[in-house]
């Protein structure tokens, strides 16, 4: 008899390459993480999303049912073993949150294609032609092999799936499971999925300090803007307020975080602007 199949959308990831939570990022008009969570729930009994213990009250999380990582694993390794131990009797099909290309074709293909028999059912990389594990279908029989595989001090599923006796699969859409995970790769899938001409508005917080304030005449403003990053968004505000700092004199945090120029905002986040500071 096959198993029910649940969905498990991997957020517990810190994005650290990409200075900033991937499954904020708005690449078609709603957080990633939304938007992966509704594409998981479209095929499978119920879905669940993966975090950690720190992130449970987080507002993008907060709004889907939740399963917290295995708290003695790492990585994605993580969140399978913990969705398997709160359901052993169910399949799952687990989705990374970063892959803004996915389509429901690529899911429907998966699922067609499923091996019940097998432990796992997984696409081969359209890059190396290795098994893609966080987009692939793990069965109840799966579990215990995983959790030998971790207690083996191993935290890789790709490994994994290597070793087992996956079913392998080609995937119909070649750029559907490329991830995305720095700044420069968000440009490039925003300059795929939505061209600069395009309608691409949000609504920011802007604080600023020092010589900005007395520039601007304010402390802080709520700002509506087209700007994509902070670097825009500064020039954009050039044009607005006379400012004399060049960017390289400044440093630049969002949402109380020091972060880079380059990467990319969201509607709702908090910018700062930081002056140097005088004294000796």
């Amino acid at each position: 008899m096959t198993a029910a199949l649940f969905g498990l959308v991997l957020a517990g990831g810190r994005s650290t390459r990409m200075q900033r939570d991937k499954a904020t990022l708005d690449y078609h008009g709603r957080s990633q993480l939304a938007e992966a969570f509704a594409r998981l729930s479209a095929v499978t009994e119920r879905s669940f999303v993966s975090v950690r213990a720190d992130q449970t009250a987080e507002p993008t999380r907060s709004q889907f049912p939740q399963i917290v990582d295995a708290p003695t694993e790492s990585g994605p390794l993580a969140g399978i073993l913990a969705a398997q131990c709160a359901h052993p009797d169910v399949a799952w099909l687990v989705l990374a949150c970063d892959l803004p290309f996915l389509d429901q074709r690529t899911l429907s293909v998966l699922l067609a294609a499923r091996a019940s028999d097998r432990l796992a059912t997984a696409f081969r990389s359209t890059r190396d032609g290795l098994p893609e594990p966080l987009c692939a279908l793990y069965e109840p029989a799966s579990r215990l092999p995983l959790q030998r595989f971790a207690a083996a001090g191993r935290n890789c599923p790709r490994k994994f799936l290597m070793v087992s006796n996956a079913y392998l699969i080609e995937q119909p859409t070649a750029l559907a499971l490329d991830n995305i995970n720095s700044a420069d790769e968000y440009w490039q899938a925003m300059s795929n999925l939505k061209p600069e001409s395009a309608t691409d508005v949000r609504t920011v917080r802007v604080q600023y300090f020092a010589l900005l304030r007395e520039q601007a005449g304010r402390s802080e403003e709520s700002v509506t803007t087209s700007a994509r990053s902070p670097g825009a968004l500064y020039s954009e505000l050039q044009q607005r307020y006379p400012f004399t700092l060049a960017p390289e004199m400044l440093r630049v945090a969002v949402n109380a975080d020091f972060g880079s120029w380059t990467q990319p905002l969201v509607d709702g986040d908090v910018v700062v602007f930081i002056p140097p500071v005088a004294g000796g």
